[in-house]
C-alpha cells in the first residue's frame, strides 16, 4: 500500500502537517495539491486544531511543482498544473497561524508554499530559490510580489532574475526566516513557538493574524484605521476584570523571559 502524500500529526491544539513525497523532493504533484486543499479545509473545520505547522519529509521542504507531471500537462488552459489546487490559496483557508518548519530546499512553487507561512523557522540546512526564469515560466503563486515584501525590492530581484539559492543564514539576515536551528531541533522549535500562541487569548488568535493580514494589503493611513475601526468593536466586549486578572501573568511571563 502506499504511502499517503501528506502526514497529520496533532498534539494538544497544534497539528503537524508534513509533506510526504520524500523521494520526489516533496514536489507538488496534482494529488499534494489535492491533499493540501483536503487537509487545509478539515483542519480549519476542526475546532481542536488552532495552530499548524508546516514541514516536509526527508532533506526537502518542497521543490516545487512537479516537472515532470507539469511536461506530460503543459501549461494551457484552465485546468493545467498551475491553477489546479493552487497550495497558496489552500493555505490562506487556515485562519490560525501557520508555521513553516523549512527543514530543506524551498524551491519555486515550494517558495512559495514557505512564503504563504505566517512565520519560518529554518534548519541549518534549508535553502531558498526561484527559479521560474530557468524553467521559462512565470510565477502564479505570489512570488513576485511577496517576496520583494519581505526582503526588499533590489534583493528579490537579485534572487528571481538569477534563480540562485539562498542559504538558511543569510535567508534570516535578510529577514526572510525568523530565526535558524539545528536540523534535529527544528520540529521542537516550531512546537515552542506554537505553544507560545497557543497560551494568548483564543479569540485574539486569528482575529490578531487577520487584523495584520488585511492592514498590510492597504495603505498605511487605510490600515490605521482599519486598526482603529476592528479595535474599537472587539475591545468593547473587554472588562476591567479580564484584564486586571491577566496582569499578573504578564508580569510573571516578563520576569522569565528577560534574556
Amino acid at each position: 500500500m502506499a504511502e499517503p502524500v501528506i502526514l497529520v500529526e496533532k498534539t494538544g491544539e497544534c497539528a503537524l502537517v508534513t509533506l510526504n513525497r520524500p523521494n520526489q523532493m516533496n514536489a507538488l504533484s496534482r494529488e499534494l495539491r489535492t491533499a493540501i486543499a483536503d487537509t487545509v479545509d478539515a483542519l480549519e473545520a476542526d475546532p481542536d486544531v488552532r495552530v499548524m505547522i508546516l514541514t516536509g519529509a526527508g532533506r526537502a521542504f518542497c521543490a516545487g511543482l512537479d516537472l515532470k507531471e507539469l511536461g506530460a500537462e503543459g501549461l494551457s488552459g484552465n485546468n493545467n498544473a498551475v491553477t489546479t489546487k493552487d497550495p497558496v490559496t489552500s493555505l490562506s483557508k487556515f485562519s490560525g497561524p501557520i508555521i513553516g518548519g523549512i527543514n530543506g530546499v524551498a524551491i519555486t512553487g515550494g517558495f512559495e508554499l514557505a512564503l504563504a507561512c505566517d512565520v519560518l523557522i529554518a534548519s541549518t540546512e534549508a535553502r531558498f530559490a526561484d527559479t521560474h526564469a530557468r524553467v521559462g515560466i512565470m510565477p502564479g503563486w505570489g512570488l513576485s510580489q511577496k517576496l520583494s515584501r519581505a526582503i526588499g525590492i533590489s534583493r528579490a530581484k537579485e534572487l528571481s532574475l538569477t534563480g540562485n539559492f539562498l542559504g538558511a543564514q543569510q535567508a534570516s539576515d535578510w529577514g526572510l526566516v525568523n530565526r535558524v536551528v539545528e536540523p534535529g531541533d527544528l520540529l521542537s522549535a516550531c512546537k515552542a513557538l506554537a505553544d507560545d500562541m497557543l497560551s494568548v487569548d483564543p479569540r485574539l488568535l486569528p482575529a490578531y493574524k487577520k487584523l495584520i493580514d488585511d492592514g498590510f494589503d492597504r495603505s498605511f493611513g487605510d490600515a490605521m484605521q482599519l486598526e482603529k475601526d476592528v479595535s474599537s468593536a472587539m475591545n468593547s466586549a473587554v472588562s476591567a476584570d479580564t484584564v486586571e486578572s491577566r496582569r499578573e501573568a504578564i508580569r510573571q511571563r516578563g520576569q522569565t523571559q528577560k534574556g
